[in-house]
């Protein structure tokens, strides 16, 4: 009895170390295997990239000539505005205007960003009298809704109830330019899909629609007014 014991301890013996020797086979195979790990934990971060990358760059022609005309759009909605506080303007189309200002502002300011992110030019517009220039050329107003220069030179020579009445209805036809500037780019195969260039579209859409029908209901106020005895 006592032999058989003796031979089976040496057996158990290396019966344990074999267990042992195979997690240690195995530990090394996991060694082994961590420069692939890494390798496709690299992969994974080209194609998270590269996904990234895709999502962000699938604009059109259409979009940046979209997105680059809204800057002058914007500009000439700026300076308009601008004239409320010189205008003798009323405090609602004072308050109005402040508010075209800082949103359209913020909107140029979202536009270059997008054109400078992708390396595309990026319009500047300025103010020369009542002319828009762009990148130092004049720019010419065939956009939809944009205020000629007659019809700026005629708000500018207004002043108190009758600057409130034109700008108003100049900016009402302005505001209706960018919703049909903004229908036209989503009716344009393959445009408006870029993340940035529909959330911004839409919100131009959107937010000048309203402020459109607020201006209606300012503008019918106005006219009441003036014809109560």
């Amino acid at each position: 009895m006592t032999p058989a014991l003796t031979t089976g301890i040496p057996a158990a013996l290396l019966a344990a170390v074999a267990m042992a020797g195979c997690a240690g086979g195995t530990g090394g195979a996991v060694r082994a295997s961590s420069p692939s790990a890494a390798n496709e934990r690299g992969d994974l971060a080209a194609i998270a990239k590269a996904r990234a990358d895709s999502a962000r760059y699938p604009y059109t022609a259409a979009d940046v000539h979209f997105m680059s005309a809204m800057i002058g759009h914007h500009a000439q909605a700026i300076v308009v505005s601008n004239w409320a506080a010189t205008h003798g303007a009323g405090a609602s189309v004072r308050t109005l205007a402040e508010r075209i200002i800082n949103a359209q502002q913020d909107e140029i300011a979202t536009i270059q960003m997008w054109l400078r992110d992708r390396q595309l030019p990026v319009p500047e517009a300025h103010a020369t009298g009542v002319k828009m220039m762009m990148n130092g050329a004049e720019h010419v107003m065939t956009m939809p809704g944009m205020l000629s220069e007659a019809q700026l030179k005629q708000l500018d020579q207004a002043r108190g109830k009758q600057f409130d009445r034109l700008f108003l209805t100049s900016m009402i036809q302005h505001h209706r330019g960018a919703v049909v500037m903004v229908k036209e780019l989503f009716g344009t195969t393959g445009a408006g899909q870029d993340e940035t260039v529909f959330k911004f579209a839409s919100d131009v859409s959107v937010d000048q629609t309203t402020e459109i029908a607020r201006m209606e209901k300012m503008l019918v106020t106005l006219l009441l007014g003036s014809q109560s005895p």
